[in-house]
């Protein structure tokens, strides 16, 4: 099930809206969890036993990792356990794919025959609740979070579908108080409309339609530096509106039941480099990778050439688990590099001294060779790709051999007008006067009339 569905606007929101307010205090987290189950299960309900797993298992270490910390003991072994149980589980069904077909390229080429494996079906959202109940084991093994009071505050925590499936990762403790009591106000549940509100626009109307030009320009026919400029720009504004869309609706629903998630994105291209695009971009996942990952490595700890392993080290990993290919390791090293180059300029970028405005647009260059990469199938059409942008391709100069129509034109006009034009909608809501709110349901009702029109295109990360 996705937001941007009749079946979830009309059907699944209302009727989970009206048990949940209708329900008694102590019976809500039970309605999240089980509306959560079924709305993970709504596409393929086996892949619930997989959550339930991941969410005994975690539960469980929890509880034993607590009880050794009473005792004067570590616990490690229970980390250890959460660990296998949760990487095991993610890196089959991410990985194995993956590498059953490197192996199989490797054997092929020495003359061998190949594996025969059978595809492993990646379940929706598994990258982000295997490191959400990650961190819980972890933050109470480190003694950073509080032991859960109960397995129906943590069964809704791990499935509260609202971020479910593309995020953002939120901490155990960020939350611990609310699972327990939260305050549910007419304001509160106001605010949490707009977001939902300014989300499916983001997504329905901006994404989805410059996801269409995107498509055309990847898709391996274009060969012109106009057209693949104007292809990997659409596809930068398609999988920013799309994910800051979904984020902000799941801010949205969060407040409807009374949650306040951390926010996600904070002006991601008006950052000044790469190190401060990703203090902006998906932020609960550079939070994570810095806490989990580069942190325990070493930091910045262990001198200058350890901090740039151990950068490099974090950044392939995090390509690593956007996808399953060798572009988004490519991505992942493209993204250590500049962060490394940077950290010798003293986290500054090449052109730090330029006046701000170059530094976003050169920034903004560099997060579109990147979005190459990511967008990509594979790294022979990333080639081409690159080729045809510096005018190396068969066509250098032809222009417009995309199908673009005038909505396009508006939607990305729109598109750069909201990304540098606007406040980000956490700032914006919060400050919205009465006059706009009518712009807003205006916008909010030609999206839903919109999505109407078009086939339901799935959020961008739940392939993820």
């Amino acid at each position: 099930m996705i937001f941007a569905s009749g079946v979830f606007l009309y059907y699944f929101l209302p009727v989970f809206l009206a048990l949940y307010y209708l329900s008694p205090r102590y019976l809500k987290s039970y309605v999240i969890a089980v509306a959560s189950y079924i709305f993970y299960g709504w596409w393929r309900p086996d892949f619930v036993i997989l959550m339930l797993i991941s969410t005994v298992v975690d539960y469980t270490c929890g509880e034993y990792i607590t009880k050794a910390h009473e005792a004067g003991r570590k616990g490690k072994q229970w980390l250890i356990v959460s660990l296998v149980v949760n990487l095991g589980l993610l890196g089959y069904f991410k990985y194995v794919n993956f590498g059953i077909d490197s192996l199989n390229i490797l054997l092929d080429s020495c003359g061998i025959s190949p594996v025969r494996w059978m595809d492993v079906v990646l379940p929706v959202g598994i990258s982000f609740y295997t490191f959400q109940t990650m961190s819980y084991t972890i933050d109470v093994y480190r003694g950073t979070s509080p032991p859960v009071r109960n397995f129906r505050d943590f069964m809704c925590y791990v499935a509260m579908f609202p971020q479910l499936v593309a995020g953002p990762i939120v901490r155990y403790n960020t939350i611990a108080d609310q699972l327990h009591t939260r305050d549910h106000t007419t304001e509160k549940f106001f605010r949490g409309i707009l977001f939902f509100q300014c989300g499916l626009a983001k997504k329905v109307l901006i994404a989805d339609t410059l996801g269409y030009v995107a498509n055309q320009a990847f898709d391996g026919t274009v060969q012109s530096m106009i057209d693949s400029w104007m292809g990997v720009v659409a596809y930068a504004f398609q999988i920013f509106f799309d994910f800051s869309g979904y984020s902000d609706m799941a801010i949205g629903l969060g407040f409807m039941m009374g949650f306040r998630f951390p926010i996600n994105f904070n002006q991601p291209y008006r950052a000044v480099s790469i190190t401060d695009f990703w203090r902006r971009w998906h932020i609960s996942l550079s939070s994570f990778l810095r806490d989990y990952l580069y942190m325990p490595l070493g930091g910045n700890r262990k001198g200058s050439v350890r901090t740039y392993v151990n950068l490099s080290i974090t950044m392939l990993l995090g390509g690593l688990w956007h996808g399953a290919a060798w572009n988004f390791i490519v991505w992942g090293a493209y993204q250590g590099f500049w962060l490394v180059i940077e950290r010798l300029f003293g986290k500054r970028s090449l052109y730090g001294r330029a006046p701000r405005w170059i530094q976003i647009g050169l920034t903004f260059i560099v997060a579109l060779f990147g979005w190459v990469f990511f967008r990509a199938p594979d790294l022979a059409a990333a080639g081409a790709f690159f080729k045809a942008m510096f005018g190396l391709g068969p066509c250098p100069l032809a222009s417009l051999g995309l199908e673009i129509r005038p909505l396009h034109y508006i939607m990305a006009a729109t598109a750069v007008l909201w990304t540098w034009g606007a406040p980000s909608t956490q700032v914006l809501i919060p400050r919205i006067r009465a006059s706009h709110i009518l712009l807003v349901q205006i916008v909010f009702i030609i999206t839903i009339l919109h999505m109407h029109f078009q086939d339901h295109v799935p959020f961008l990360y739940y392939q993820f």
